[in-house]
């Protein structure tokens, strides 16, 4: 090269002019003002100057020296560094040094000086600057290309870079940084791993925050480069990620850190290393997989990533670890569930499934956190969630843990108040989230506290903030409840009841904390506080905190006081907020954070302060009904039709009168209320009666212009009705006047004297006022009413038959389709009833005359006099009307101890009614008045024959009743230790001897020793014994089995010398015995106590007597399997429908057609317990499965909570089969033998209620008569000729048979059911560890706000009548011989109707039969929880069909002969 000629020939240096030599010998100062001056030379020299160039070679040379690049002083080399770098731009493309050591000198040299770009403030700030920009201009490093330290030069500089770089330096230092390193990158061969760790250092998240401007240069870099260092970036994750070559570098474990962060800066990095990615996500590494897990999770969740779609495969990939069998896995992803909704709701749909998957799984922090990423998202915008997903959060509000119930309810409640209360969204969101606000008051019928309470504060926080003023507070309260669906209303109702109790026990407490303490005084107090800390979480510590509480209340007098006002009817909201924030203040303790004893006071002072209601507040409801009713309201705007939310206002208000009534005080309130009366409405005007009645008290005395305006309005209504406006008006004088025998008075002699049979239509309003006058004033009107009931009632009303009904294979209609005179003859069945009633006393015999009247009515099917005028659905009617009445009387003991043994078997057999209306509405009855213990406990026993009912449903419901009422019963004994003299009416065990006695008496039961009809009394008693048994408390199963085997020791009392009556009893005993064996280990241990027997059941046991006798046939013992009774579920366990004596045998095909629902859970030994149960190995996984209301009315379906990867179902255990073949058998050939004897000899042991009698006459005769027995064997000869041309009819039970068997083949039809059918399932063993875990797992319950879809298809299926002739002329060779009086399985002369669902509930009644079969008494307060039927009608036929899958027997419901037309 010339320059190094031009070095070789000539070693002297040139200096610019004006400088000297620079040497060693100069000092510091000096060297560096000739220095500054070659600077500046070298600055003006450009490329093209070659003289310039070839002069100062040299100085080149020389300033490369040693004694420069090393001199000690800083600016020397900054100057240095400057000059050098002027020489790599003049000498461009080549440098005038060409030793590979002296370069790689001199730019480790220029890189150490680019430290000086760190300080910003420095004077030689700009010089420094100055060398960055020529550097960078020229890509001087370029030249390094060709030396072997290359590599370490380049990272040498990329270090320093980025270590200098910072917030001082402006945009053009960091442009020339970047165009310094990226030329390097982009003009070179390859790049280092050292040199591509010094650029992905900075993006590790602890560099990151250290240097944020680092990173931003890495960035920038990275961005400028993408294409060429992408291959080096693909190799190191290779490296790596595939072949795990972690020490290749330093920052291999910072791997997922830097794959976000690349991914982040340009996905283009990562086109190849995603496909990795998939790889590592079926890793074996938990630990690895997790990693993958967060990283994707945070790329796919970014806000702009498109990741998703661009690589479809990596996204399902990681959908699938959704269901990873690690837990911190599936966790990661739920997490990342709520950044993807908000992020990216086009994913929405992709997610969706995966998190149902994950709201049931076995982790309840899996479960929490799948509702918060739903609600988080939901809260930011309700459009980015899916009706499925908030379905989740509604599942999970049943959850079994409390901690996810929680957060689902509040995660809804704070939706709804977002969206409808703040109007964070349009008219379609608060349609879309309508069903939350049910949905939370649904949930106030758990079993459990804690839900309770935070219902309470829910409603007080969210659905009706206490903190708007009243009126907002008022309208918002108002328009609430007029959208509630049925059960939301009824569960608010029952809030504000239990608040309002709670708030007199509280009341009541500090009444008997201001007395004087003595010893009666002190077990008041501690009576009350278990009852007030059974309404507290956690009722052990809350005792221990409400003594405490005591103790504060009689020492300070300040917070007495306060919580005196607190409970105060006349408490306002405003110092109800004052009083609870100065009790909380003077308990609190700011020296401790967390005080459990002030928390839970807080709970008690939420539930009892009126922080909705008070005087100003029914005002401001009542000015917003006002409003309705003028027009004047947003009705329309809230979606509300006027008519009802006038309608729900009334119905809120009277709800509110049980609760306030003394807030309903005040002129402008009844004024409009009086307006309300005068309204077409019905519903209006009766709730305006109703509050008038709750909160009239004073009227008199403080109103006296309310109380002239409203007599005429009261009088008027209750001559002229309609039924329930007349039955209330009655009860309001009854409660407002103080001379209501004189308004009474002109009330009842009008109407007594209008009484006309000839104009039924216009008899029922007189009959509904009278009842009620003589239920509430009865020795007022004694004369005329004893009359009345006899000549009128009885022989007028219900012993004529004016009006031919409407011939009809149907067994129920609609109310408005009842003929006027069944109407009337429930209306005088009922003054009856309220009469007696009234009079409280049996002292004329009314009560036992009324009595055999009401059984005459059971006996004659509904048709007293037995004309055959009445049709079918009005004869129903009549049934139900009849076994009501005698409900009703039984719950009064004076006619409790007159009804008969017989008459309370026949009351309890229409719970077996044909018609399925007629055993809903009787079951309903029943459990109402069980359920408020006026029922007495042998009524409990009815419900064991609803083992025999065919309908699903139905068997659902009386185990939902007969929980209910055994916890109701249990939970008496407790808070009212001081009732055992009471304990034989109370003590639930005591059931089981009147369910003995019951089935020993069931009409079904008719051969001792038949197989077939023993195991139906099993079913029965395993019915009401699995309930009873699912908790040994205070050694109950010993109990149980002493009380069995003290029943053998004595005789029915019904008849003590009957040795066939006393056999059965001993038998159903030997039944039971066997049950309590094989499903109790503790059976055999001593009883708690010595059982007491019924008197009127059993005999004085005789202690000469030992019965040890066995009386159950030896085949029948195999159907007892051993093993553990599960805790009773509501509704998982139905009991499978029975077979019994007298039916037809069916082929395949009838038997589809059926409605028979079955399922097998209650039988003791049926494989359909095991169905659907986890294994005990992975029991520990069902914490998933929600939480259990037993005896709640919300029911719904059982869910299936197995995941994919953890849980799987077992597989359902073959069970053993049981042959039938062998009974069946043997019936055979009893029948082939007996069957020729049938019509010769009539069953001489025909019973009482087995004889045809006419109806009128049981009325009136005593109940030991009874026909001749040829009389009877003729009338069935003839009933049989009419039965061969009746169209069929679905078999009923209920009421006794009218005739003995004649010597028709027709009678075979009552035969054994079929051989052909299914053999019943055999006991399957349970494992007792599986057992164990099982009664820990509770089935759990679909929401009752899911779409209710008629289900009355499941009710009753009519086979064809086509099907019904074959199969009763095959049964006739095949059936076994039937007893012949019973008839029991006679082809059906009708089909049953399909019982349509709105003829049930939930329909407007017409004004003529809205009192028919709902009539209440007007004291009953509307706060009772909603009735079973509200859900079982729509509910619990949704349950799983899996139990259903296997056939069974076709059962139709037991019925009595038909009646001769």
């Amino acid at each position: 090269m010339a320059h190094s000629n031009t070095r070789a020939n000539d070693g002297k240096i040139t200096y610019p002019p004006g400088v000297k030599e620079i040497s060693d010998k100069i000092s510091k100062e000096e060297m560096v003002r000739r220095l500054k001056m070659v600077v500046k030379t070298f600055m003006d020299m450009d490329q093209d100057s070659e003289d310039e160039k070839e002069q100062y070679l040299n100085l080149a040379l020389h300033l490369a020296s040693d004694f420069f690049l090393k001199h000690p002083d800083k600016d020397v080399r900054l100057l240095v560094a400057c000059c050098l770098a002027d020489i790599f731009r003049i000498y461009a493309p080549e440098a005038p040094y060409t030793s590979p050591d002296k370069l790689k000198d001199i730019f480790m040299f220029i890189t150490r000086q680019l430290k000086g770009l760190e300080d910003t403030k420095s004077p030689q700030f700009n010089r420094y600057f100055y060398l960055l920009e020529n550097i960078a201009w020229v890509k001087s490093y370029n030249i390094c290309f060709e030396l072997e330290d290359s590599n370490e030069i380049f990272t040498q500089l990329y270090r320093t870079l980025f270590s200098v770089i910072n917030n001082g330096h402006n945009q053009k230092v960091h442009m020339h940084m970047v165009d310094l390193m990226s030329s390097i990158i982009c003009e070179g061969d390859t790049v280092s791993q050292e040199l591509l760790d010094s650029v992905l250092v900075n993006l590790v998240p602890a560099h990151k925050n250290l240097n944020k401007q680092a990173y931003d240069l890495a960035k920038a870099l990275l961005k400028r480069t993408a294409q060429a260092i992408e291959p080096y970036i693909t190799n190191f994750f290779n490296q790596v990620l595939m072949l795990g070559k972690t020490s290749i570098s330093d920052l291999s474990e910072h791997v997922f850190d830097l794959i976000l962060e690349l991914y982040n800066i340009d996905s283009h990095l990562l086109l190849s290393v995603l496909p990795q990615l998939e790889f590592k996500l079926k890793s074996n590494d938990n630990d690895e997989r997790l990693q993958v897990v967060k990283l994707l999770a945070k790329m796919f969740g970014a806000k702009d990533s498109e990741l998703a779609s661009q690589n479809k495969p990596l996204w399902q990939c990681f959908l699938g670890r959704f269901n990873d069998i690690h837990v911190p896995i599936r966790l990661e992803c739920v997490k990342f569930a709520s950044h993807c909704l908000m992020n990216h709701p086009d994913l929405t749909k992709d997610l969706t499934d995966y998190l149902r998957v994950r709201s049931h799984d076995p982790e309840e922090a899996i479960r929490h956190d799948v509702i918060v990423s739903i609600v988080t998202a939901a809260k930011k915008d309700l459009s980015l969630v899916n009706e499925q997903l908030l379905n989740y959060v509604r599942e999970r509000t049943l959850d079994k843990r409390w901690r996810v119930r929680k957060e689902a309810m509040m995660g809804l409640a704070q939706i709804y108040k977002k969206y409808t209360l703040q109007n964070d969204g349009g008219k379609d969101l608060v349609k879309q989230i309508a069903w939350i606000k049910d949905k939370l008051l649904h949930i106030y019928y758990q079993n459990s506290i804690d839900d309770r309470l935070l219902v309470e504060r829910i409603l007080a926080q969210y659905l009706v903030p206490h903190t708007l003023d009243t009126t907002e507070r008022m309208k918002c309260l108002y328009y609430l409840y007029a959208t509630l669906d049925p059960n939301a209303v009824k569960a608010l109702n029952e809030l504000w009841k239990c608040q309002n109790t709670l708030r007199h026990h509280v009341k009541d407490l500090l009444d008997l904390i201001k007395n004087n303490k003595t010893e009666a005084a002190s077990k008041a107090v501690f009576s009350k506080v278990m009852i007030i800390t059974r309404n507290l979480p956690d009722p052990g510590k809350a005792q221990d905190f409400m003594k405490k509480f005591i103790q504060v209340l009689e020492e300070d007098e300040k917070v007495r006081k306060q919580l005196d006002t607190l409970v105060s009817p006349t408490c306002s909201c405003k110092q109800a907020e004052t009083c609870v924030r100065e009790i909380t203040k003077k308990l609190g303790n700011p020296k401790q954070p967390t005080n459990p004893f002030l928390e839970m006071i807080k709970f008690l002072l939420e539930r009892i302060a009126p922080v909705h209601i008070d005087t100003a507040s029914i005002s401001a409801l009542i000015k917003q009904v006002n409003k309705s009713i003028d027009c004047t309201a947003d009705d329309d705007e809230e979606g509300v039709p006027t008519d009802q939310a006038i309608r729900a206002g009334l119905e809120l208000l009277k709800v509110l009168s049980f609760t306030h009534p003394i807030a309903f005080r005040s002129a402008e309130t009844f004024e409009s209320l009086l307006q309300c009366l005068k309204m077409d409405d019905e519903k209006v005007a009766e709730a305006a009666l109703q509050i008038f009645k709750n909160t009239g008290h004073k009227i008199e005395e403080d109103f006296p212009h309310i109380r002239s305006a409203l007599l005429p309005v009261l009088q008027q209504k209750a001559k002229k009705g309609p039924i329930r406006q007349a039955k209330y008006s009655i009860h309001c004088i009854h409660s407002i006047f103080s001379n209501k025998e004189t308004q009474f008075a002109q009330i009842f002699e009008p109407l007594h004297k209008s009484l006309d049979p000839s104009n039924l239509e216009q008899l029922i309003i007189p009959l509904v006022s009278i009842g009620h006058i003589a239920l509430l004033a009865p020795d007022q009107f004694a004369s005329p009413l004893k009359s009345l009931v006899a000549n009128f009632i009885v022989k007028d009303l219900l012993m004529n038959d004016r009006l031919i009904g409407k011939k009809t294979v149907k067994l129920w209609v609609p109310d408005d389709e009842v003929s006027p005179e069944t109407l009337v003859k429930i209306q005088a069945i009922k003054l009856m009833v309220r009469w007696l009633l009234g009079m409280k006393n049996n002292s004329s015999k009314s009560g036992t005359s009324t009595l055999r009247l009401l059984t005459a009515i059971l006996h004659s099917d509904g048709d007293l006099t037995e004309q055959g005028k009445i049709s079918k659905p009005d004869m129903s009617r009549l049934r139900l009307a009849a076994g009501c009445a005698i409900l009703k009387l039984a719950q009064e003991p004076c006619y409790h101890e007159i009804i008969t043994l017989d008459q309370y078997q026949l009351c309890s057999l229409v719970i077996n009614d044909e018609c399925y209306q007629v055993r809903q509405m009787y079951a309903q009855k029943l459990h109402k008045g069980l359920s408020r213990l006026r029922l007495p406990l042998e009524y409990l026993a009815i419900f064991a024959l609803c083992a025999k009912d065919p309908v699903k449903e139905r068997r659902a419901h009386a185990r939902q009743c007969l929980v209910k009422n055994i916890n109701v019963r249990r939970e008496y004994l407790k808070q009212h230790a001081a009732v055992s003299e009471k304990l034989l009416s109370l003590l639930p065990e005591y059931v089981v001897p009147y369910t003995i006695h019951l089935l020993a008496h069931d009409p079904d039961y008719i051969k001792v020793q038949d197989i077939e009809q023993l195991k139906d009394l099993k079913e029965c008693l395993w019915f009401v014994l699995e309930i009873l048994m699912a908790k040994n408390e205070n050694n109950s199963h010993a109990f149980i089995r002493k009380m069995v085997e003290n029943i053998k020791q004595t005789k029915d009392a019904q008849g003590p010398n009957d040795v066939k009556m006393n056999e059965k009893l001993y038998t159903v005993c030997d039944v039971a015995m066997h049950i309590i064996m094989s499903r109790s280990t503790t059976y055999s241990l001593e009883s708690p106590k010595d059982p007491v027997l019924p008197a009127r059941f059993f005999t004085q046991p005789d202690k000469n007597f030992s019965n040890t006798k066995n009386y159950l046939p030896s085949e029948m013992k195999s159907f007892f399997t051993p093993g553990k009774p599960k805790a009773a579920n509501v509704l998982g366990a139905v009991n499978k429908p029975l077979s019994s004596a007298g039916k037809h045998s069916q082929s395949k095909s009838s038997r589809m057609e059926t409605v028979s629902n079955a399922s097998s859970n209650s039988d003791p030994s049926s494989p359909g317990r095991s169905k659907g149960r986890l294994d005990s190995t992975e029991m520990d996984h069902s914490e998933n499965e929600e939480f259990t209301m037993l005896g709640s009315p919300l029911s719904g379906k059982s869910m299936d909570r197995s995941d994919d990867y953890t849980l799987t179902r077992t597989e359902v255990e073959k069970p053993k089969g049981r042959r039938k073949a062998s009974a069946g058998d043997q019936d055979d050939r009893v029948g082939k033998e007996d069957t020729s004897k049938v019509g010769q000899e009539p069953n001489k042991k025909t019973g009482q209620r087995g004889r045809k009698r006419t109806a009128a006459a049981l009325a009136l005769e005593s109940d030991d008569q009874s026909w001749p027995e040829e009389k009877r064997l003729k009338e069935d000869s003839l009933e049989f000729e009419d039965e061969q041309n009746s169209p069929p009819k679905k078999g009923r039970r209920g009421r006794p048979p009218k005739s003995a068997a004649g010597g028709t083949p027709n009678e075979e039809s009552a035969g054994k059911t079929s051989k052909k059918v299914r053999k019943k399932a055999a006991p399957v063993a349970v494992a007792a560890e599986e057992v164990a875990e099982e009664e820990e797992v509770t089935e759990e319950l679909k929401d009752i706000e899911t779409e209710q879809k008629p289900k009355g298809g499941q009710r009753s299926k009519t086979p064809k009548k086509s099907k019904k002739a074959e199969i009763t002329d095959s049964s006739q060779d095949d059936s076994g011989i039937s007893t012949p009086q019973k008839k029991r399985g006679r082809p059906p002369k009708t089909p049953q109707s399909q019982p349509k669902k709105n003829a049930q509930k939930g329909r407007a009644r017409k004004s003529s039969a809205k009192d028919i079969d709902s009539e209440e008494d007007v004291e009953t307060s509307p706060f009772s929880p909603p009735s079973n039927e509200d859900y079982s009608r729509d509910e619990v036929v949704n349950m799983e069909e899996e139990e259903e899958e296997e056939e069974e027997p076709v059962v139709t419901v037991r019925r009595r002969s038909s009646k001769k037309r």
